[in-house]
């Protein structure tokens, strides 16, 4: 009698183990899973996107439509590492940068993308690090990021005087194909909050 009834307590735990582990919310697995820091101009979230990242979070399903729809196949996502972002999608412009087709907005079926004119994308602001950019410390000539910018010289063009010294415009949303062309190895172009402005500064230790 007491082996059947230990035998049906151990049953039963074991069920309820199983219905437990099976009914954990999408929500709660992202808690679980650890967070890697990265760096955020390599981390873009796709154009149309909530300005609020936890209300991003929160609308994103990570159903994968907009990366499916994505002609250049720049949009990937957060993996384990990504803490409470995981599944949900970004763009590494030094990688795969966004042609502001707007296709993943248009496929997207929560609020997490809306659909946005191309000027109106607010993906970040291209900044420059003038000592690094090789026309602006005379180390040669490029201007690819001014050659293939698709919002032409409302967003980026060349020092008045010079014909190859970048200089971001206001009017540049982001995107980051001047990350993805730039030959530099080091990368004097990047994507950053539009807070922080277009021009890199260096502290003097």
């Amino acid at each position: 009698m007491k082996i059947k009834r230990r035998k049906f307590l151990l049953q039963g735990s074991a069920l309820l183990a199983t219905g437990v582990a099976a009914g954990l919310p999408y929500g709660l697995s992202r808690t679980l899973t650890p967070e890697a820091p990265a760096h955020p101009e390599n981390r873009l979230r796709p154009p149309g996107a909530l300005a609020d990242e936890r209300a991003f979070i929160a609308a994103c399903i990570g159903c994968g439509a907009c990366a499916e729809v994505c002609p250049p196949r720049c949009i990937a996502f957060y993996s384990r590492d990504g803490g409470n972002k995981v599944n949900t999608p970004y763009i590494d412009p030094a990688l795969k940068s966004c042609i502001l087709c707007g296709l993943c907005m248009e496929a997207c079926p929560t609020a997490a993308l809306t659909v946005t004119a191309p000027r109106d994308v607010r993906m970040g602001i291209a900044q420059i690090d003038r000592a690094a950019c090789y026309p602006w410390v005379d180390r040669g000539v490029c201007g690819a990021c001014v050659t293939v910018c698709p919002l032409g010289d409302t967003a980026i063009g060349f020092e008045f005087a010079n014909l190859y010294r970048p200089v971001v415009q206001p009017g540049c949303v982001g995107c980051g194909q001047c990350v993805e062309v730039c030959p530099h190895p080091s990368l004097p172009i990047k994507i950053v909050d539009r807070a922080l402005g277009t021009t890199a500064h260096h502290r003097v230790a």
